[in-house]
């Protein structure tokens, strides 16, 4: 079946790119308005931009009102946020936080989120993230400012955390981080199983 995107409303777009495009990792991202609320939301059009220097990227859909949502709003403030990584203990944690709260509301309280201090960053990190990249905004890209249209965010990477027992050798064990990926719809990968091949 071939699809001809000019033929398609958004949403169908969206569809397909949000259910072929899988599994995602996802960034569980807290940020810290300029009136001191702790924002955490997550977004799976994430990835690495660069490694030297090291950037991560994350697109942030467009809504339908068109409003930008806290996160955006809290990084083009502060110009800080922490990318937490999520496992499958906090599967259920993050996917409360992507509730639409008002912005003077913390994800953080609403989905009993527990929070400790961030090394180079004022915004709060997810005490339980295996994995947590401290950022600060370098740079932000429109794309489309119509509904499903997105914004390109780019972080400049400040300060990496990775728990005592996950790292060795130089390497992140990735079996055990367990971290969760994002398919289409309201379903999620697990990593329950990986396999290994060289490279020719």
């Amino acid at each position: 079946m071939i699809f001809d995107v000019d033929g398609l409303n958004p949403q169908a777009r969206y569809r397909l790119l949000n259910g072929g495009v899988t599994p995602r990792p996802i960034a569980w991202i807290s940020t810290r308005s300029a009136g001191n609320v702790d924002n955490l939301a997550p977004y799976s059009f994430f990835t690495v931009a660069s490694c030297n220097p090291p950037v991560l990227l994350y697109t942030q859909v467009t809504q339908r009102n068109g409003v930008d949502k806290d996160t955006l709003q809290n990084l083009m403030e502060t110009g800080e946020c922490v990318i937490n990584i999520v496992n499958a203990a906090l599967l259920e944690k993050m996917n409360m936080t992507s509730a639409s709260l008002a912005i003077d509301e913390s994800e953080f309280n609403f989905a009993n989120v527990e929070s400790c201090a961030s090394d180079k960053v004022l915004p709060r990190s997810v005490k339980e993230s295996p994995v947590r990249y401290e950022c600060t905004l370098r740079d932000t890209i429109s794309i489309s400012d119509l509904p499903a249209g997105g914004t390109v965010i780019l972080l400049d990477v400040k300060s990496i955390y990775v728990q005592d027992d996950l790292y060795d050798n130089g390497m992140i064990d990735q079996i055990l981080v367990n971290s969760v990926g994002k398919m289409g719809g309201d379903r999620f990968s697990l990593t329950t199983e990986t396999v290994e091949i060289n490279r020719p």
